[in-house]
């Protein structure tokens, strides 16, 4: 997919590599775009497919209900405890991940365990984000900081010198802290910051109470976050180098337990929809191979928004041409 991290192949995955279509005719960039729109496109459970399959509801929409609906994949369950720790210690994590790789989903995750376990943990969440997308207007350090002021201090009035705003936010953290708060700030879409808000984290960073930080925090964003965080660019080094940059990783080996447990959520048996072979076939349909590179270079998508869609137009086709189950036939044609 486009701007994608090379995520490389779990040696267990590498053999459906050799699976994995290559057209040596087709241009390369055309291929790429069509087979992103079409791997991301929603797909919709068909009244028939229903119906064939006996499902209740369809498992890939409106799934998520609850923590225990967040299938817990080895990545995820790193970035699970990475987020975490962050939010009690006042750490900084990146989270990088292609569209559709669950970021947003263990982001609620986090919300949803700092709300059901009733920890003294205070969210600060600029959104600013949406404004970007229709001014084209990207997030500014005053975007930030009025986010903290919503978090902290209601009806607090701010000053308008930014030394002063600056030492207001430090109080404000300060007595959060002592009266046993910790505090994470949670910035989304992140690959959007431009490099001088990136650089205004540190400030932000480096506020204490003592010995202790006052503010912990999390970025999200897309492949190009990456970029944006590259110690080789002097203009960012001091901030990425205190940052740990964690990737979101395909399903690749959990695929099996993420099907079965999307599934079973849905109070359906996975082996009465999906024939045995059906697995592989997911994964050699979501593994690509660059022109003239080795299996060994092979580079997976299978992230669990493709997944669901490649899974949701496979029950479509088997049940319009009547299969009893979804195989590994049926993947191919899709």
């Amino acid at each position: 997919m486009t701007g994608a991290p090379q995520n490389k192949l779990a040696p267990a995955c590498l053999q459906h590599a050799e699976a994995a279509p290559v057209n040596p005719n087709a241009n390369p960039a055309t291929e790429t775009q069509e087979e992103d729109s079409m791997l991301l496109k929603n797909e919709t459970l068909t009244p028939a497919a229903r119906e064939h399959f006996k499902l209740k509801r369809n498992p890939f929409v409106d799934d998520i209900q609850s923590r225990a609906d967040v299938f817990a994949s080895q990545s995820g369950r790193y970035v699970r405890a990475a987020l975490w720790e962050c939010a009690q210690r006042h750490g900084f994590v990146a989270i990088i991940g292609e569209s559709g790789s669950g970021k947003t989903t263990l982001r609620e995750d986090l919300q949803e365990r700092i709300r059901e376990e009733r920890k003294p943990v205070v969210l600060i969440q600029p959104y600013a984000r949406a404004r970007a997308r229709a001014t084209g207007n990207p997030m500014q350090p005053t975007h930030i900081e009025a986010a903290m002021f919503r978090a902290l201090g209601a009806g607090v009035p701010r000053k308008s010198n930014p030394d002063d705003r600056s030492a207001q936010i430090n109080a404000l953290l300060a007595g959060s802290l002592t009266a046993g708060y910790t505090h994470l700030l949670l910035i989304e879409e992140a690959h959007r910051l431009p490099v001088d808000t990136l650089k205004q984290l540190k400030n932000f960073l480096e506020m204490k109470h003592g010995m202790r930080r006052l503010l912990g925090v999390a970025l999200i964003g897309q492949p190009e976050l990456r970029n944006l965080l590259d110690e080789r660019n002097p203009e960012v080094r001091e901030i990425v180098q205190r940052c740990e940059q964690i990737v979101m990783e395909p399903l690749d080996n959990d695929l099996s337990g993420y099907l079965t447990h999307k599934f079973d959520r849905a109070g359906i048996n996975v082996a009465d929809v999906l024939d045995a072979d059906a697995m592989d076939a997911i994964r050699a349909r979501l593994i690509s191979v660059p022109r003239g590179g080795r299996i060994s270079d092979a580079v997976s998508v299978c992230y669990p928004l493709v997944v669901n869609n490649l899974v949701c137009r496979a029950l479509n086709a088997a049940a319009a041409v009547g299969f009893p189950k979804v195989d590994a036939q049926v993947i191919a044609g899709c």
